[in-house]
């Protein structure tokens, strides 16, 4: 009996990836491109506004990743943002709205398990081990460069 459940089970793997589309790798790649240079435009934008307006470079810094956080989970909550990541892909996920996305995403979705069991608990769940990897290597890296130089 498994060798027969084997058998359907691959039968309609095969029949599946017969009837799935192909993707338009081309496409895809020319969307993500200018999807996320037009994001990275916009912090461009912001920044030489702040620099135009005599900020210091440190403080432009700070303004423009602070916008461009609150511009990314603000069209996440609206439901935006999702619409534009599945039209670019991966463009939407190098910029710093991409990190916005992936902590404001998970907290809405798990808003009506509660405050403190569904948005502040599963809100890190995607950016979570990218800050924990990012901060960890980060670290490992300025120890290297402190005994180094």
């Amino acid at each position: 009996m498994p060798e027969k459940e084997e058998r359907i089970k691959n039968k309609f793997q095969v029949l599946s990836n017969k009837s799935k589309p192909k993707p338009n790798i081309v496409k895809n790649c020319i969307n993500a491109f200018w999807v996320g240079g037009l994001i990275c435009d916009v912090g461009q934008f912001f920044s030489n506004s702040f620099r135009s307006l005599g900020l210091p470079k440190d403080d432009v810094g700070a303004c423009v990743a602070i916008i461009m956080v609150f511009i990314g989970a603000l069209l996440t909550g609206v439901g935006i943002y999702d619409k534009i990541a599945s039209f670019a892909g991966a463009g939407t996920l190098v910029p710093i709205t991409g990190f916005a996305n992936a902590v404001v995403s998970p907290a809405i979705e798990f808003k009506k398990e509660g405050f403190v069991l569904g948005v502040s608990a599963k809100m890190f769940t995607i950016a979570g081990p990218v800050l924990v990897y990012g901060i960890g290597s980060s670290v490992i890296v300025g120890i290297i460069y402190y005994f180094i130089k």
